[in-house]
C-alpha cells in the first residue's frame, strides 16, 4: 500500500471577522494557497494532481456549488484536475486531508491537495421557500455560524444549543472554571506573540496583496486576530451566553476568515517531482458524542486514533488541539490526562489567539504540526478538534 506523505503546505492570515481579508470573495480566498503552492514547486506537472480536496462549513454565499473545484480553475491548475468540498462543519479541513491522504493510500490517485477556506465575514443571510400558496411565514439566518432551518424532531431529542452554550455545558459537566478558561486563553496569546516574536509563522503564511483604489497595494502578511491581554482583562469580560456565565468573547475562538491548501503525495510521484516528503498521514480518526457537549469530541477521537495506530499518547511530541472555547480545551485536555498548560499542545498558540475560520482551521493545525514537528525534529504529532452538532476528529502525523 502507498502511503502518503506531505510535502508542503502555506495558508494566508487569518483575518478578522469585517477585517482585511473580508473584501475577498471566498472562491478567490480558496484559490490563494493552491496559487502559492504551484509558484514555490515549479518541478511538478500539475495536470498530475489526481484530486483536490477542500473543507468548508458554509456553502451558502461564495462559497457553493463546490468551492474546491471554483478554486483549482481560478487559481490556473489545469482543467482536468478535478476537485471536491467536504463539509464536517470545523472538522471539515482535517477531513479533506484524510480524504486525500485515503485516495492515495488506496492507489487511486498518486498526487493530491488538501486544504480548507472560510470567509465568515461573507457568509450570506438565507431565507426559506414558501412551504404555501401565499404563504407569509418566512425565516431569516446568518450563515456565519450556528443552528438554521431546525429540525423540529432535532431539538427535541437532543436540543439545539448554540456553540457558546455547549461550551457552557461542558464547563459545568466538567467542573472547568473561569479562572482556568481565562488561563488557558492567556497561555494562547502568549504562546502566539512568542512564537511570532520568533518568526515561527512566516514558513507557513503566504502574505496576501490586496489592490486599494488609491496607492499601493496593502499587504497582509501577519494574522489580525491576536490581541496582547492579561488575566485582569480577561476577568472584566462579561459571560456571553448569560451574565455570570464563564465563556466570553476573551476565552473563546474568532469568528474569521482564511484559507489553507496542502500538496500531498505517494513517495514515487514525491521523487518523480522533486518533493521532499515531510509528513507520513498515518491515520484519522472521527467519533460521536452528545451535541450538547460537543466540545468533549478531541477526547474520544484521539482515544480511538491511538488503539486504531498502537501508539501512546507520550510518544507524541506535537499536539494541536483546536481551540474552539477554553472550556473544552482543558476539558478535553484533562480527559486525555495532560496538563492544562502542557508545553507540547498548542505550543505556538491556537484559536482562542489566531481565530477559527471553520473549514480551514483542521487544515491549518496540520501545517503548524508539521513545521512545529521539522523544527523539534520530533517524530508524531497528533491534529484533533471538536465539532459542532457533537464529533471530534483527529489525525496523527509521522515525520520522516
Amino acid at each position: 500500500m502507498p502511503e502518503a506523505f506531505i510535502c508542503d503546505a502555506t495558508r494566508t492570515p487569518i483575518g478578522r471577522y469585517g477585517g482585511a481579508l473580508s473584501g475577498i470573495r471566498t472562491d478567490d480566498l480558496a484559490a490563494l494557497p493552491l496559487k502559492a503552492l504551484m509558484a514555490r514547486n515549479t518541478s511538478v506537472d500539475w495536470s498530475q494532481v489526481g484530486d483536490v480536496c477542500y473543507g468548508n462549513a458554509n456553502q451558502a454565499g461564495e462559497d457553493n456549488r463546490n468551492v474546491a473545484h471554483m478554486a483549482t480553475l481560478l487559481s490556473g491548475l489545469p482543467q482536468s484536475v478535478p476537485g471536491c468540498t467536504v463539509n464536517r462543519l470545523c472538522g471539515s479541513g482535517l477531513d479533506a486531508l484524510g480524504y486525500i491522504a485515503r485516495a492515495i493510500k488506496a492507489g487511486d490517485i498518486s498526487m493530491g491537495i488538501s486544504g480548507g477556506v472560510e470567509s465568515m465575514s461573507r457568509a450570506p443571510f438565507v431565507m426559506n421557500k414558501a412551504d404555501s400558496a401565499f404563504s407569509r411565514n418566512t425565516q431569516i439566518f446568518d450563515t456565519t455560524i450556528g443552528w438554521r432551518f431546525i429540525n423540529p424532531l432535532m431539538r427535541e431529542k437532543y436540543g439545539v444549543d448554540a456553540m457558546p452554550e455547549t461550551a457552557e455545558n461542558v464547563a459545568d459537566d466538567f467542573k472547568v472554571s473561569r479562572l482556568d478558561q481565562d488561563a488557558f486563553a492567556l497561555r494562547s496569546q502568549q504562546r502566539y506573540f512568542t512564537a511570532f516574536e520568533q518568526g515561527l509563522f512566516k514558513e507557513e503564511i503566504t502574505p496576501v496583496t490586496i489592490a486599494q483604489a488609491k496607492g499601493e497595494p496593502k499587504i497582509i502578511a501577519a494574522d489580525e486576530h491576536p490581541r496582547q491581554t492579561s488575566m485582569e482583562i480577561l476577568g472584566k469580560l462579561k459571560g456571553v451566553v448569560r451574565p455570570n456565565g464563564t465563556v466570553t468573547a476573551g476565552n473563546a475562538s474568532g469568528v474569521n476568515d482564511g484559507a489553507a491548501a496542502i500538496l500531498i503525495a505517494d513517495e514515487a510521484t514525491a521523487k518523480r517531482f522533486g518533493l521532499t516528503p515531510r509528513v507520513r498521514i498515518v491515520a484519522t480518526a472521527a467519533a460521536g458524542v452528545a451535541p450538547r457537549i460537543m466540545g468533549i469530541g478531541p477526547a474520544p477521537a484521539v482515544q480511538l486514533l491511538l488503539e486504531r495506530t498502537k501508539i501512546s499518547l507520550d510518544q507524541v511530541d506535537v499536539i494541536e488541539l483546536n481551540e474552539a472555547f477554553a472550556a473544552q480545551g482543558l476539558a478535553a485536555l484533562r480527559m486525555l490526562n495532560l496538563a492544562d498548560d502542557a508545553p507540547h499542545v498548542n505550543a505556538q498558540g491556537g484559536a482562542i489567539a489566531l481565530g477559527h475560520p471553520l473549514g480551514m482551521s483542521g487544515a491549518r493545525l496540520a501545517l503548524t504540526a508539521m513545521y512545529q514537528l521539522q523544527r523539534k525534529k520530533g517524530r508524531y504529532a497528533i491534529c484533533t478538534m471538536c465539532i459542532g452538532v457533537g464529533q471530534g476528529i483527529a489525525v496523527l502525523l509521522e515525520r520522516v
